[in-house]
């Protein structure tokens, strides 16, 4: 029991992205358990991601990562498919956030979980997907999300590569790791972290739209996104008072324009209209 207890607190303390995840919960370095020592996520934005690493499906298929990076932006997900608690928490912020937003995984971008566990087979991995895609209950989930296995060459090639430091305990019989998704280019570039089991609704359609190039989302997403800028220490987006500034005083001048041209307008009608002389019905 104590040994568990360690482990889920080893885990709130790599939910929290770098390297002093510690020193942010105020907790002494020396107090922090041994196993998850060194687990993290470092933000490695705007690296690319070697789109030539193999997979297998949720088929069993051999998969090239490449494949599912197109002309959409990407949501990757590093969990195992066993996991006691953790994994599951964050597909289910993950799952809650795509269910909140317009936006639909397969028509508008993909979504990839790969497990860490090189133990773990493409049949978890089938039950896994057949969970989720019954949850989110959208046209297009099954060809749209994606559940991947791999051998450890390939995880680990990828999880340096984002950034996500995770590390296996043998008395638990489990891995501690942190939580987060990533959102990435089309290209395959990492454009964002979202930290945690949460994620705002806001925060990951404006990701997606930004990854995209604003080549999805409504013109209302190129409005919120001048006035909200993502900050990386937060992994989240925060508006940007001189920006909101901006936008409410060029409404207001263009409304200020709007009321003066229709005032000038309305007294030239005025000085146009013909006089009816005195004692002469209209």
């Amino acid at each position: 029991m104590r040994s568990k207890k360690l482990w889920m607190a080893g885990c709130l303390i790599a939910a929290l992205p770098g390297a002093t995840a510690a020193q942010q919960m105020g907790i002494p370095a020396a107090a922090v358990p041994m196993m998850v020592q060194g687990v993290g996520i470092d933000q490695n934005l705007n690296a690319q991601i070697p789109l030539e690493l193999k997979f297998k499906d949720e088929t069993g298929q051999v998969v090239r990562l490449g494949q599912y990076f197109r002309d959409k932006p990407v949501v990757l997900a590093l969990v195992y498919y066993e996991c006691p608690g953790l994994c599951d928490l964050i597909l289910n912020g993950l799952s809650h956030a795509m269910e909140q937003i317009s936006l639909n995984v397969g028509s508008d971008y993909q979504v990839v979980a790969v497990s860490f566990n090189p133990k773990e087979s493409w049949q978890l991995a089938t039950a896994k997907k057949a969970n989720y895609i019954e949850k989110y209950q959208r046209p297009g989930a099954k060809d749209g999300w994606h559940f991947l296995t791999g051998d450890e060459a390939s995880i680990k090639t990828l999880a340096e590569t984002v950034g996500f430091r995770y590390k296996y305990d043998p008395i638990s019989k489990q891995y501690a790791h942190a939580s987060a998704i990533m959102v990435l280019t089309p290209e395959g570039k990492i454009a964002r972290y979202f930290y945690g089991i949460e994620y705002k609704p806001r925060d990951f359609r404006l990701g997606l739209v930004e990854a995209s190039a604003n080549k999805i989302g409504s013109p209302a997403d190129q409005v919120m996104l001048f006035c909200y800028h993502y900050d990386p220490t937060t992994g989240k987006y925060g508006m940007v008072i001189t920006q909101v500034t901006r936008v409410l005083g060029t409404a207001t001048v263009l409304l200020l324009g709007g009321f003066v041209f229709i005032m000038i307008r309305r007294d030239r009608r005025s000085l146009n209209s013909p006089v009816t002389p005195p004692g002469r019905s209209a």
